[in-house]
């Protein structure tokens, strides 16, 4: 679990777009927060998970920019935009693991040519009947 640092992120009062009447044509209720992946203070190899992601919210600058406006409050809106970016960034905590190939049994290798020659014999036995 990485803590980011509430000092690295920048927030912007937005307008919501959709319905909601005149609440919605007046109040800045949606947040947009940015995030510069590069100057943040997030280990090097978190950093090179991250801007590897084709993620549509990270910009070819490797800045994380999340919009919220579910919620009517600004408040709400700028806890869960910090949300969404502490899952982002955490989805790529761990490193992956490496794969290791993996060589097929003998006893598989049996079973599968059984296999096809019980069916090249189902196979063998649709032609035509000769007397």
């Amino acid at each position: 679990m990485i803590e980011i640092d509430p000092a690295e992120v920048e927030f912007s009062a937005i307008r919501a777009q959709g319905a909601g009447g005149q609440n919605v044509n007046k109040v800045s209720s949606a947040v947009h927060l940015r995030f510069d992946i590069r100057a943040s203070s997030l280990p090097e190899p978190v950093k090179e998970r991250l801007l590897a992601l084709s993620d549509q919210r990270i910009t070819a600058d490797g800045v994380v920019v999340i919009k919220a406006q579910t919620s009517r409050s600004q408040d709400m809106n700028r806890q869960d935009a910090l949300e969404r970016l502490t899952a982002l960034v955490n989805s790529v905590a761990v490193p992956p693991r490496t794969r290791r190939p993996t060589r097929p049994t003998l006893g598989s290798k049996r079973r599968r040519l059984e296999g096809k020659s019980q069916r090249a014999q189902v196979k063998a036995g649709r032609g035509k009947v000769t007397e």
